[in-house]
């Protein structure tokens, strides 16, 4: 038994025009029934609420200011889950409505709520399907069109390959939008692959993605494990071929240096607040020792944080890593670079690692 994560990207769910893909979406269903009866978990991570209410509401296009792309979300999530519920039903499948905000994946009790609730469905039997929260989203903590999403999900749930369907065959070497001569790149074995390609960022007319973001959430699965099949929603048969493996749109393959479930939340999921600068003895002791960082290692503070924020290690040559911090920018400015005894004359209490090794993910 196998267990998957299928996106759909905003072009898949909805025409240019904001309608819905009945076909494309009932196909979909299709083969998320097939695998269930053959015994398998699926989670769907759908984009499309904001597209559903921009037809719904005959607005014409893709609105910019973040009210109206919340209010056409109110209007069109629900519209869009009940099409989803219903074609399920149909199959005999029970579905759940997961809706998810930044908030809940980069902060680490919601991030292990909401786990928990996704792997208790699929022991259930029940067919997530998920979606950002659009209603209470701003710009700051937008997933940009759920591909960072799917991606987490993939993580939470452990998946086996994460399908990210879009309106292109997949990545190729150049943007097929500009050059539509561009080859098509079949594999990438390792992302150090990937500088070679001119990789686009500009979303298509009803998403807020971009074959950038697919990419960097191919990189983030497979870092966990997790082989990912970027590939064209609109040519027949292509999921399929995707979820079983076979050559369909770019693979990216799972790479062999894995990563706990706590680092790749720290590297993907947690902001980070602020900078620390360190010297040479704590960059050292950090990558050798597999040490924690003290006060006394560190050089310079920038940002405004707070215990329990995500900061990031900076040395001579450039990012070191990504910790929890235990103090907050204020205390940490003015211990940095001392000796533990002299920060507790400062500080009042007994000294602690600025960022403890349990906490921290280099690389």
């Amino acid at each position: 038994m196998a267990r998957y994560v299928i996106k759909l990207g905003s072009n898949i769910v909805a025409d240019e025009a904001g309608a819905l893909r009945a076909d494309l979406l009932t196909a979909v269903c299709d083969e998320v029934a097939a695998r269930h009866e053959a015994g398998d978990s699926v989670v769907i991570v759908s984009s499309g609420a904001i597209a559903r209410g921009i037809e719904v509401l005959e607005l014409g296009s893709r609105p910019q200011a973040m009210a109206d792309l919340q209010a056409a979300s109110a209007v069109g999530q629900g519209k869009l889950y009940r099409v989803y519920d219903e074609l399920l039903r149909e199959r005999g499948i029970t579905s759940a409505q997961v809706l998810l905000t930044f908030f809940d994946v980069g902060h680490r009790s919601h991030y292990l709520n909401a786990r928990q609730t996704l792997g208790r469905l699929l022991e259930w039997g029940v067919v997530p399907v998920v979606n950002e929260n659009d209603t209470t989203a701003t710009e700051e903590i937008s997933f940009g069109d759920n591909d960072f999403l799917a991606a987490q999900v993939a993580i939470m749930v452990g998946a086996d390959r994460l399908v990210l369907l879009t309106n292109q065959d997949g990545l190729h070497q150049a943007d097929p939008r500009t050059d539509p001569n561009a080859p098509l790149v079949d594999q990438i074995s390792h992302p150090s692959q990937l500088s070679e390609y001119e990789i686009g960022q500009a979303p298509s007319g009803l998403g807020s993605g971009g074959m950038r973001s697919k990419v960097v959430a191919a990189e983030m699965a497979t870092a966990a494990g997790i082989p990912t099949t970027v590939a064209s929603g609109l040519r027949e048969g292509a999921l399929a071929r995707a979820l079983s493996g076979e050559p369909e749109g770019t693979r990216f393959a799972a790479q062999e240096e894995r990563y706990s479930s706590f680092e790749l939340w720290l590297r993907y999921a947690k902001p980070s607040r602020g900078t620390l600068t360190l010297d040479a003895g704590a960059e050292r002791a950090l990558r050798e020792a597999g040490a924690s960082l003290l006060p006394v290692g560190i050089s310079g503070v920038e940002g405004d944080f707070e215990p329990g924020d995500a900061v990031e290690l900076h040395g001579s040559g450039g990012l070191i890593g990504k910790g929890i911090c235990n103090y907050s920018a204020d205390e940490l400015g003015r211990v940095a670079g001392l000796k533990s005894d002299e920060v507790e004359k400062i500080i009042g209490r007994s000294p602690e690692a600025a960022v403890h090794r349990d906490y921290l993910a280099l690389g």
